[in-house]
């Protein structure tokens, strides 16, 4: 709808067409790769200072860069360079939040219509009796369909708590529940960035329960654990080199992969881990060519929750949590501060498939046996757009009982 307010001129109105017109553009297919680059470059930072945990890891950095980014708008000079240079975002703010509008266009899709399940919910969370900035608010519904939502931390807290758990489990469809645990909020809390994700698709090609059967899981050479395995013989896309041995297992529909990679024998996980830099991985996706393969992979669950305060401060946006952060963009004053980053989230991989994806290929018996993926020992995987190159989960199985 358009409004025009008398006395308005005519390079006034061809200026606001103009700007209407820039914000409903799609943006530069340059831009869009930048910053894919960098959410992937983000992830993979993400991930090499949470895995100092030797334990299962699993986390969303679209997430956690999308909720960030909403925070960038209302960030200024030291403070909005800083998590700029966290996330390594390389594009200007007026190019960015345009192209983080259409990735999450692009990944969320009709919810009706998707074969998967992604349930996301991100927000920022303010002390009430705050006046929030017109702008900060108009990038927040423009471009991330999400507003800030006031609270009273100040004489309310566990009732503020209890809200935001409600909206998260809510948002997530009852997947996520108690993101924030007690003690984590107090009266001094004024700004809180939350995120939560779950996530669960049919295999393009299921497998069949009945082949899954207990076997050995080597969670390192001291211990070695018995465990459901899945087994499937089709045509999936893999590929092996001395750093990596890579598979490639879609989803319904082919818009979202799991990539699983494997250190190959007589090497370690650490030693994949050096490896994992965003060339490297961009290098062993493209790699993979289709082929049959027997697959062997362990069913597991894993849900995390992370406080990212110390882990953000660490990756180079300090300013941000202390009292001399600037994100008056968000209130016109400098009294805001970021308190924490809390993140969830859960993945469930098991067998489970639709009915037409069932096929297992009758086909050709080869003279020699096909090349074999088995995932018997700790590895990476992460879930993947392939339509743009995001990186939608990150983590690792040290131990699939948990």
């Amino acid at each position: 709808m358009w409004v025009i307010r008398k006395g308005l001129s005519h390079r006034q109105f061809l200026g606001a067409v103009a700007a209407a017109l820039l914000l409903n553009a799609p943006p530069d297919a340059a831009d869009k790769e930048a910053v894919v680059r960098g959410n992937t470059q983000f992830a993979l930072d993400l991930y090499s200072t949470l895995r100092d945990q030797d334990a299962n890891l699993f986390f969303s950095p679209y997430s956690v860069s999308t909720a960030l980014a909403m925070t960038h708008a209302g960030a200024r000079g030291t403070t909005a360079d800083q998590i700029a240079g966290a996330l390594h975002f390389s594009v200007p703010p007026a190019r960015l939040h345009p192209v983080f509008a259409a990735l999450m266009k692009e990944v969320n899709g009709d919810p009706e219509k998707r074969p998967y399940q992604l349930y996301t919910a991100n927000a920022l969370w303010g002390q009430k009796g705050y006046d929030f900035q017109d702008d900060f608010l108009r990038v927040n519904k423009e471009h991330y369909d999400a507003g800030l939502n006031v609270v009273d931390f100040a004489k309310a807290t566990e009732a503020a708590r209890t809200t935001i758990n409600q909206w998260v489990e809510k948002q997530t469809h009852d997947k996520i529940t108690e993101l924030l645990p007690k003690g984590i909020l107090d009266r001094m809390t004024r700004l809180v960035l939350t995120n939560a994700v779950y996530f669960m698709g049919d295999w393009e090609y299921a497998f069949d329960p009945k082949r899954t059967r207990d076997g050995e899981f080597h969670v390192n050479d001291r211990t070695t654990v018995t465990v459901p395995l899945m087994h499937h013989d089709s045509e999936f896309r893999h590929m092996s080199n001395g750093d990596v041995i890579g598979l490639d297992l879609p989803y319904k529909g082919r818009d979202l992969s799991m990539i699983v990679l494997l250190p190959p024998e007589k090497t370690t996980l650490a030693d994949l881990e050096k490896k994992l830099m965003p060339d490297n991985l961009e290098a062993w996706i493209e790699a993979m060519k289709p082929g049959r393969v027997m697959v062997t992979l362990p069913k597991f669950k894993v849900e995390s929750q992370f406080s990212l305060k110390s882990t953000l401060s660490r990756l180079g946006m300090p300013l941000a949590f202390s009292e001399q952060a600037n994100l008056s963009g968000i209130n016109g004053l400098r009294n805001l501060h970021i308190a924490d980053v809390v993140h969830k989230a859960f993945v469930d991989v098991n067998e489970l498939g639709t009915e037409a994806a069932a096929a297992t290929g009758v086909g050709f018996r080869q003279v020699m046996a096909p090349p074999q993926f088995t995932a018997d020992r700790p590895f990476v995987f992460l879930i993947r757009d392939n339509r743009n190159g995001s990186v939608l989960f990150l983590g690792r199985v040290m131990n699939p009982e948990g």
